[in-house]
């Protein structure tokens, strides 16, 4: 009876053992894991009004011990920019440093299945209802090497400009 209760404590232990490795090491909530397997440089798969199709359009790297994901759109040229993804407690979020001296904050707002889309939560130098800035951003997981892109402008408070850009993985 004794090793009985000893095994069926020990299946318990081993379940909850199991339960909570598989929690830890499992996708993190809220989507930044899709964001972590843009590692790597992009190009863009088709031409564009910014791009020419094979032009280097981004580059995605982890950070802070894999808890952030830095995208550097147009590098090295004289309009790059860096957005930062990461969590904050459940829910995903992006600051975009822009060449335009802003640097607007977006919340995912619910992301699910293949599409993440950020809505405008803030920034730093910008007056909303005036300045230009980005202020919605929509990423579409098509696959593992493409993703579709869309970020939003306002300006004066209303939508003033799009930049979509279609873009694959750099195969070499």
């Amino acid at each position: 009876m004794r090793n009985t209760r000893f095994r069926a404590v020990v299946v318990a232990l081993s379940a909850l053992v199991l339960a909570s490795v598989a929690w830890t090491a499992g996708p993190a909530p809220g989507g930044l894991d899709r964001f972590k397997a843009l590692s790597g440089e992009w190009v863009a798969a088709e031409d564009g009004e910014m791009v020419q199709k094979g032009d280097l359009v981004a580059k995605y790297s982890l950070t802070g011990a894999g808890t952030a994901v830095v995208e550097e759109v147009f590098p090295g040229s004289p309009h790059a920019m860096t957005t930062v993804y990461h969590m904050d407690g459940s829910d995903l979020v992006l600051t975009h440093y822009c060449m335009s001296g802003n640097q607007p904050r977006m919340r995912a707002k619910a992301p699910s299945g293949t599409r993440v889309a950020f809505a405008f939560d803030g920034g730093t130098n910008i007056d909303p209802r005036k300045d230009k800035h980005m202020h919605e951003a929509t990423f579409e997981f098509l696959g593992d090497s493409e993703i579709r892109t869309t970020w939003i402008e306002f300006d004066q408070g209303k939508p003033a400009m799009t930049v979509a850009m279609h873009l694959v993985r750099k195969t070499s």
